[in-house]
């Protein structure tokens, strides 16, 4: 193993070893934002889940160009469940010694892989809950065992949203809510002219498109009666299909499936779509989620239709936002509205109100107040020495 060239150079913030659910390279969420702008000023080690093979137990490495070093262990198949947390944990610790990490802080995303940090010394311990785990699908039924411990362990526990937040304050004595932000500038060059991406530029008008996830959380009986209801709209999908049967995705010549995008390149896409919609279900799945994508969708300027998810109901919906609709007949006509509405002064009254909120919202800023919670919470712990 050879220790990697560092991103920052001298540091005087721990490194941060994050322990994720989420591989690095998919769908650009939470995690990225918050660990590129961590590498500006610290050394930040993104462990990622296992990947099992025929092979000795070892790492492969990658330096993502905002200095985010991605590090995915791979571990030999054939042994239990505990083992293979076992055999994680003994590479874990391999890589702490081999880049001589004295003094570091681990930030969990992945509460079910919290055997593995049984041989590290943190300085700190970050649980940052995006989610409620044990609530989606295929969830281990051990998740929540694990999530205690881990909650036992935490300095500081950050939670994804506002109602991720009232379940978990009882739970923890140092809990804060950080919800879903924001890289305006990035999705304001929708605002701008530019050119429509091949795979959507020959579909007609008007287009409605959702972008993220499609899985257990999307509502795609919603999807479907719309489609059905108004064939000639045009029904835009990116973003991977997850823990669902593709096969079982509704179906019709205007819903359009055109796989996962480059976060560079979502911009585009949002230029030459006449509304975004956020039809999420009401299940278990949803009861606690945070839309990264409401505040990019306002930023790109689009008008914003989302059933009643308690986190996009407030701010969102209270500020008259973005439009809130349940049950097919509701949606649809929210829908209808918010395409007539486009271009007259009430459209760039709620962009007004949009921009306004969104003016007070950034990742930059976000991770600057979480960095400040982990300095609160440091001088509690044993300090620094003078000559480290």
């Amino acid at each position: 193993m050879t220790r990697f060239t560092a991103a920052v150079s001298v540091s005087a913030e721990p490194a941060l070893l994050v322990l994720a659910h989420l591989r690095w390279a998919f769908v650009v969420q939470r995690p990225q934002h918050l660990m590129t702008r961590a590498a500006r000023s610290r050394p930040v080690y993104y462990i990622e889940e296992p990947v099992f093979g025929d092979w000795a137990d070892h790492w492969v490495f990658a330096q993502d160009p905002s200095g985010v070093q991605v590090c995915t262990p791979h571990i030999q198949v054939g042994h239990s469940a505990d083992e293979s947390q076992a055999r994680t944990a003994r590479l874990l610790e391999g890589l702490v010694a081999t880049e001589d990490l004295l003094h570091y802080d681990l930030w969990v995303y992945a509460p079910m892989e919290w055997p593995v940090t049984v041989g590290l010394t943190p300085r700190l311990t970050v649980y940052d809950c995006m989610d409620e785990l044990a609530n989606f699908k295929g969830a281990p039924p051990a998740l929540r065992g694990r999530e205690r411990q881990l909650m036992a362990r935490a300095d500081v526990v950050f939670t994804g949203g506002h109602r991720l937040y009232e379940a978990k304050a009882s739970q923890h004595a140092n809990v804060h809510p950080f919800p879903s932000s924001v890289d305006t500038a990035h999705f304001a060059q929708a605002r701008a002219p530019q050119p429509d991406p091949e795979d959507q530029r020959d579909l007609p008008r008007p287009r409605l498109g959702f972008a993220g996830v499609i899985d257990e959380r999307l509502d795609t009986a919603l999807l479907g009666a719309l489609a059905r209801r108004r064939p000639e709209w045009q029904l835009v999908l990116l973003g991977p299909v997850v823990k669902i049967d593709p096969a079982e995705l509704p179906r019709a010549p205007n819903l359009h499936y055109l796989g996962m995008k480059p976060y560079a390149q979502l911009p585009a896409y949002f230029a030459h779509w006449d509304a975004a919609l956020l039809p999420f279900a009401h299940n278990a799945a949803t009861e606690y989620i945070s839309p990264t994508k409401t505040p990019e969708y306002l930023a790109a300027g689009l008008s914003v239709v989302s059933t009643s998810i308690r986190d996009v109901v407030r701010p969102y919906g209270e500020g008259d936002m973005v439009r809130i609709a349940d049950g097919v007949d509701a949606f649809e006509a929210a829908c209808v509205a918010a395409l007539a509405e486009a271009g007259s002064a009430l459209a760039h009254e709620r962009r007004a109100r949009a921009d306004t909120y969104l003016a007070g919202l950034s990742w930059d800023r976000t991770w600057q107040d979480m960095a400040a919670e982990l300095t609160r919470a440091a001088p509690a712990l044993e300090p620094l020495a003078a000559d480290d």
